[in-house]
């Protein structure tokens, strides 16, 4: 009985999900000692028009962190050596939603949403994917008031 359940509700989430229209086209970035990530990634999406973004790979060091932890107003910044462990997330032209979890020396592993003044320690090597089909944009949700991912179809270029 469980497993019917469990394949029925699947196949009820895999037949409201929509296919994403187009191919994703990637890019390789290496960030260098003292770069801001999150700054240096919105930069990079604004010079060449990513309109729909995602992380699919990344690994590197920090020599400063700063992560805004699950349902806090603030973020905690920290100084020192950090191994980039996991960064993943979408953006688009003018916001992001990003997290990312660092390692210190001994090992311990945070995580929480990516902020300003992420500074690179020795090198952040990122994979980035465009979804050229689609565009992300951010609106208000009503149920608790944040700015929530809205996908929309990327108008076509006329030729």
């Amino acid at each position: 009985m469980h497993r019917c359940l469990v394949t029925f509700l699947m196949l009820i989430t895999l037949e409201s999900m929509s296919q994403v229209p187009g191919q994703i086209k990637s890019y390789a970035l290496r960030l260098k000692p003292h770069q801001d990530v999150k700054k240096t990634l919105m930069l990079f999406a604004k010079e060449n028009h990513i309109l729909a973004g995602c992380i699919l790979t990344a690994v590197g060091s920090l020599e400063q962190s700063n992560l805004r932890f699950a349902n806090q107003a603030n973020s905690i910044t920290r100084k020192g050596h950090f191994e980039v462990v996991s960064l993943t997330g979408t953006f688009g032209p003018g916001s992001a939603h990003l997290h990312m979890s660092v390692s210190d020396s001994t090992g311990s592993t945070l995580g929480g949403h990516l902020m300003d003044e992420n500074l690179v320690y020795t090198t952040l090597e990122i994979v980035v994917g465009d979804l050229t089909g689609i565009e992300f944009e951010r609106e208000k949700d009503s149920t608790y008031g944040y700015p929530e991912l809205v996908i929309k179809p990327r108008p076509k270029k006329k030729e």
